[in-house]
């Protein structure tokens, strides 16, 4: 079994300004970031990106809370629903007067999120919602956004060139996302997994621990990592490479919220097919959107988001198998504590 074990004292944490209570900030970080007795693990401060109302907010069926990962503004289709007012304007329609937007750095935080009942739908990576599944939380699958989300191993400069020289070395991934399952999954590939040590990096420090040579090779994101390549640092290989170890991008909801608004997931994934092939159509308009919340060069996120990986549909079936062979994996490992049948998880929609 491939050790999900974390270094810690080297590594810069966040500070959090909401706090949930340690155990289940424990449960959630297990997997992903470890929780000593008696040490208190926080959630991410939330950004609601609509002022009208917070995330914290009581629970009114007559306001949306959506959680997303990121380091900006949504991008993809949900960001585009946003940004064209698709999202409002079909929402609006629904009953909903309020929709708040809230911001996490990576998955785990955001399923903090979820079963604290901060939130109702959840935009995030395949590794840390199979997880918050597997552990009997329930929230249902609404959409598979994008599929084939690369993953890049990048290592400093100087350094390493190839999977063979990183033994010995410490390697670094934001814990609990889909770049860290792709490392697991090269690791053991490579039968190198017990020749080097993992440690949990957040994707905004990756550049300058690279820099300062505080890690060997880093796993990263399908922006970061041509990014860093412009910059010169050297890529190792990237999951295009490997069948089965790209990522998934997906939309989650809570079952107690589905209970309260059964026809939700048809309209919301109508929402969001509207909003694919609009940004498909205008895809210019679109990735200019998509660098200028980024702050990625154009040409880098042409490379990073080609919108063939843009679901036009709920439950691609490209997507589907590339999930379920993320979720074995998971299972396999022990990083997932049961199996499920995606099928299961899937919400239903509502016959018109």
């Amino acid at each position: 079994m491939l050790s999900f074990s974390v270094v810690t004292g080297s590594i810069s944490k966040n500070k959090f300004t909401s706090r949930l209570s340690t155990s289940v900030a424990c449960i959630l970080l297990l997997v992903t970031t470890g929780c000593s007795q008696g040490e208190t693990k926080s959630a991410q401060s939330i950004e609601a990106v609509n002022v009208n109302n917070t995330v914290a907010a009581s629970n009114n069926i007559s306001t949306l809370r959506i959680g997303y990962v990121g380091s900006s503004a949504p991008t993809g289709p949900l960001g585009w629903a946003k940004k064209k007012g698709i999202l409002d304007r079909e929402l609006q329609k629904a009953g909903f007067k309020n929709i708040t937007f809230a911001r996490f750095p990576n998955g785990p935080d955001l399923n903090e999120a979820l079963v604290a009942g901060q939130l109702d739908v959840g935009s995030l990576g395949d590794t840390p919602a199979i997880i918050l599944r597997a552990r009997g939380q329930e929230t249902r699958l609404l959409r598979i956004t994008q599929f084939n989300t690369t993953a890049w191993l990048v290592a400093k400069k100087n350094g390493a060139r190839s999977l063979a020289e990183l033994k010995g070395q410490k390697i670094a991934t934001q814990k609990g996302s889909y770049m860290h399952r792709y490392l697991l999954g090269l690791l053991a590939e490579a039968k190198i997994a017990k020749d080097v040590k993992v440690v949990h990096l957040m994707t905004t420090e990756a550049k300058a621990a690279l820099e300062r040579g505080d890690v060997a090779a880093y796993a990263t994101s399908s922006d970061l990592g041509p990014f860093l390549k412009s910059q010169g640092f050297p890529v190792i290989d990237s999951s295009a490479n490997h069948q089965g170890l790209s990522g998934t991008s997906l939309v989650v909801a809570t079952e107690s919220f589905l209970a309260k608004q059964p026809d939700f997931p048809q309209k919301f994934n109508a929402i969001l097919t509207e909003a694919a092939k609009d940004l498909k159509a205008n895809s210019e308009e679109y990735y200019q959107y998509h660098a200028q919340t980024t702050k990625y060069p154009i040409d880098i996120i042409k490379v990073s988001y080609p919108l063939k990986q843009v679901s036009e549909e709920p439950l691609p079936a490209d997507g589907v198998k590339l999930l379920e062979g993320t979720k074995k994996f998971l299972v396999s490992q022990g990083l997932a504590k049961s199996d499920f049948k995606l099928t299961d998880w899937v919400a239903k929609e509502q016959s018109r």
